[in-house]
């Protein structure tokens, strides 16, 4: 595994996989790299954030208003949220670049050791970003980021059906459908059920990147 996984980018952390830097791997799009959320993201995120908020809305938990969650003012609670979880290693945050400029965020969340050794992945990208390859390199280098220097077993993704270019993201990089979560999540204003993916290190031997990479859907810079 430790041949098929990218390069990383490692600091000394107090747990296995962070603080880190991810990629970066080459799409249509441009280069797409994971690194941590950084307090001068501010402006950028809120930016993004803001104008695409009709595209993001629909797919996201219901929660107060839009525009208060999203100032710069607002990223701060975030940023020092997902720090103090990252140092009790509970969580992996990741801001999501493409050519360098913030293109959206990927966490990997509930992280649990011991026997288990498990997490659950969610992600968005700018509306400009969709359907160019950026989420789905995102995804497939967080995958071999949590089965590599992680030490993850297993990943876990929840998508609403109707949300078919999320699905296709996920089945890209290996995850496998394994039911339904009725009215799972609060989502723009209603109940909606979810699908629930997973992945199994073993079922990813070469990494999610190396078989990106095969299907002709990404290359090494």
């Amino acid at each position: 595994m430790a041949g098929a996984v990218p390069e990383f980018e490692l600091a000394e952390g107090r747990h296995p996989g962070w603080p880190a830097r991810v990629g970066p791997l080459v799409v249509p799009a441009g280069r797409v790299a994971l690194r941590p959320p950084r307090l001068r993201d501010a402006a950028a995120w809120s930016e993004v954030r803001l104008r695409d908020r009709d595209y993001l809305r629909r797919w996201e938990p219901t929660g107060g208003d839009w525009n208060q969650r999203n100032t710069s003012t607002a990223w701060f609670g975030q940023w020092n949220a997902l720090r103090r979880m990252a140092r009790r290693g509970h969580v992996l945050p990741f801001v999501i670049t493409l050519d360098g400029a913030l293109a959206g965020q990927l966490t990997i969340g509930n992280i649990i050791r011991g026997a288990l050794r498990s997490g659950w992945i969610g992600y968005w990208v700018s509306r400009q970003s969709a359907g160019s390859g950026v989420a789905t390199a995102a995804v497939a280098l967080a995958v071999d980021h949590c089965f590599g220097p992680t030490g993850l077993h297993r990943l876990e993704a929840t998508v609403r059906p109707e949300n078919s270019p999320s699905v296709r993201v996920l089945e890209k990089s290996g995850f496998r459908r394994e039911g339904l979560f009725e009215r799972y999540l609060d989502v723009a204003g209603a109940w909606r059920d979810h699908w629930v993916y997973a992945l199994t290190r073993e079922e990813v031997p070469e990494g999610a990147v190396a078989a990106l990479i095969r299907a002709g859907r990404a290359e090494r810079p």
